[in-house]
């Protein structure tokens, strides 16, 4: 990290305006950044926060012709969710714009302009594969066809979502537009490249010589596509909804969303600041911070980078690019397509006044250095055993203990025993130690530090006993809590940056104003004889109830997918009619049906076959009631030779459907039959 500089830029991933923000963005970019930036403004230093919503690319102009609106329709909606959402979690962007605006479209035109006047671009052709109804290139997610490698005719033209192989449109097998539905055929089409390839020392130079403090995922991944050679990448793409390419010629071409969509972080910028925002990206003693997903990686260290090398004119490249692993759910990736996810707006609305509780689980468990789960339970586990019963549990004894003993006035802090003095040395390493881990965007250690400073609280009052002292000693009583008041004010500070909203709530029963980064690990922040305001609980536990709602809507998610998600099995190779003929079909009526000892998926049925009672057994047990079956008519097959299972000879197969969801259902006639009778 630099050592001097004056101010610091802070630009947070665009998040992509075809739906909400989820806790995987949450957790990978948005909270560290805002984390960051709450400690920077903290210490008094000259910090801006940038943020926007991503609204141009493909997958946008997909759901507007889903939907049957335009593609600002889509983005004007959801920019409004996402920014009004991350307000009320707190996160807070001294701007947080939008790449349909002017001043974007302005800003980028000329940074694509600059770049082609100084002939940086290289101009190709290629085969593209081309819609001849709609009169349109198409993209890949615009293509479908049979997938050569599993044999889906779903899959898409970048990615089969069958077995899960990525793609290119022209490995489709009878491709097709996603569009109109016909044929498509390859047409040539002409492109501007940025040759990365030309920055590839440079970028060598910089990241792998110059920044080997970077996170080990970022420099590694670096490395890797440093170390296989760069390519050129193109800039512009065939599509009506963008950014146009300000070239003559260029009808019907737009800016690449990869290219525009980081020219935002200049152009949101410049709307804020339109008057010094050269300062924040020129200037040698400015640094700049970018907080990106896993997934941004070379977006944000080659490609970003080697766009401002090229153009030039004083612009600085990232000091650091603070980059998270990926957040999970439950145990599954989570996926905006599969609506598997933890949206945050929902969240708001489900839990509502509890900001922080999310921000501070998404840190205590952020996948900093490796891919971490997000699972319920431990969201309650965190709240009710560290939340509630560690930090609030103190805040809450040391007010409502002053408030008993001394009416609500703070008492004035007598002399210090050994084990005040251990205390403050105690909470003043903790705080260096946060500190340390801040500067080094080593957040859920950071959080820690202060969740260890309310431990320490605790640990204080059960060895001092203020309530034991009361009786015999209250100038000791009035020491302990007045140390104990200190440290609350300690604890506002430490976790301003975390929780913002719970700090701000202590900070008012403490009476405070205004603190400072500075003050944290002091104990004369609280003033002596200063009225504190009526204790009110920080944290609330939160009920099973609550958690088990959420757990059974990501069942009901799980189980919708896999119906949306059902293929049918391809078809058997042909049997002749002789042999299926041999095939002796059947309805029987159920006369017994009992679960089959020790076998939990086993069902023995005794059915009326119109000739004798036969007994067969099925692996049906998890899908059934058996005393709902007695009575009940099924299809079986009657001539398959005698089979034992679990010691019971089985003389037959009952016919049952399997659901996409893993159920079974019983084949049964749609009116009552004759038993015996044989199906035809």
């Amino acid at each position: 990290m630099s050592k001097n500089y004056k101010r610091t830029l802070v630009t947070t991933a665009l998040p992509y305006a075809n739906g909400p923000v989820h806790i995987g963005h949450l957790a990978g970019v948005y909270i560290p950044a805002d984390e960051y930036v709450r400690y920077l403004r903290l210490k008094g230093e000259d910090v801006v926060m940038i943020g926007g919503s991503d609204e141009h690319g493909v997958p946008i102009t997909i759901k507007a012709r889903e939907e049957g609106v335009t593609p600002q329709d889509i983005v004007d909606r959801y920019h409004k969710i996402i920014k009004d959402s991350m307000e009320e979690l707190g996160i807070s962007f001294d701007v947080y714009s939008r790449t349909t605006s002017e001043i974007h479209s302005r800003t980028a035109s000329e940074f694509f302009r600059r770049l082609y006047d100084k002939g940086v671009f290289e101009l190709h052709t290629s085969e593209q594969l081309y819609d001849e109804q709609a009169g349109e290139f198409l993209a890949d997610r615009y293509v479908m066809g049979t997938c050569p490698r599993c044999g889906s005719d779903r899959a898409y033209g970048d990615q089969c979502e069958a077995c899960g192989s990525s793609l290119n449109a022209t490995d489709l097998i009878n491709p097709h537009s996603r569009l109109t539905s016909a044929p498509v055929s390859l047409r040539s089409t002409s492109h501007w490249y940025l040759p990365l390839n030309n920055y590839e020392e440079a970028l060598r130079k910089w990241i792998l010589e110059g920044h080997k403090e970077w996170r080990p995922n970022v420099y590694g991944q670096c490395k890797s596509w440093l170390d296989l050679s760069l390519q050129p990448r193109a800039v512009s793409r065939d599509l009506n909804w963008g950014v146009p390419v300000p070239v003559e010629g260029a009808e019907g071409k737009v800016l690449y969303v990869w290219f525009d969509a980081p020219i935002g972080y200049i152009s949101n910028t410049k709307e804020i600041l339109p008057d010094t925002w050269e300062k924040y990206w020129k200037d040698p003693e400015s640094r700049i911070i970018n907080f990106i997903g896993k997934d941004n990686i070379v977006f944000h260290c080659i490609v970003f980078p080697a766009m401002l090398m090229a153009y030039g004119d004083g612009f600085q490249l990232p000091d650091n690019v603070p980059s998270n692993e990926f957040l999970n759910l439950e145990g599954d990736k989570i996926s905006t397509s599969r609506n598997w996810a933890v949206w945050l707006h929902e969240y708001l609305r489900d839990f509502p006044g509890k900001q922080d509780v999310l921000r501070y689980v998404l840190t205590a468990n952020a996948p900093e250095t490796r891919d971490n789960d997000f699972t319920w339970a431990e969201f309650q586990a965190r709240n009710n055993n560290e939340l509630v019963a560690i930090l609030g549990n103190f805040v809450n004894r040391a007010m409502v203990l002053t408030h008993k003993y001394f009416g609500g006035k703070v008492p004035a802090q007598g002399e210090l025993l050994d084990i005040d003095r251990a205390l403050i040395a105690d909470v003043q390493a903790a705080a260096k130690a946060e500190s340390e881990n801040l500067d080094l965007f080593h957040f859920r250690e950071g959080v820690r530090c202060a969740m260890d400073i309310a431990r320490l609280g605790n640990k204080y009052l059960q060895e001092t006993e203020p309530w034991k002292l009361a009786k015999t000693d209250m100038g000791r009583v009035a020491t302990v809590l007045n140390v104990s008041l200190q440290l609350c004010a300690n604890l506002s500070i430490a976790f301003e940056p975390f929780l913002p909203f719970s700090s701000a709530k202590l900070r008012t029963m403490l009476g405070l104003d205004k603190v400072e980064w500075q003050m944290l690990g002091r104990f004369d922040i609280v003033k002596a004889d200063s009225e504190l305001a009526q204790p009110e609980l920080l944290f609330e536990k939160i009920s099973d109830e609550a958690i088990e709602a959420q757990q059974q809507r990501l069942a009901r998610i799980k189980e919708e997918n896999k119906i949306k998600n059902f293929h049918a099995e391809p078809q058997a190779p042909d049997v002749d009619f002789d042999t299926f003929a041999k095939s002796d079909l059947r309805v029987g009526t159920v006369i017994e049906c009992e679960r089959v000892p020790k076998a939990d998926k086993l069902l023995r049925f005794l059915i009326d076959d119109g000739l004798e009672r036969r007994t067969i057994v099925s692996g049906i047990a998890k899908h059934y009631d058996p005393a709902t079956l007695v009575g009940k008519q099924v299809c079986f097959i009657a001539n398959l030779p005698p089979r034992k299972l679990r010691g019971i000879l089985s003389q037959g197969m009952i016919l049952s459907a399997e659901n996409a969801d893993g159920s079974l259902a019983l084949i049964t006639p749609m009116a009552p039959v004759v038993p015996g009778a044989q199906i035809k």
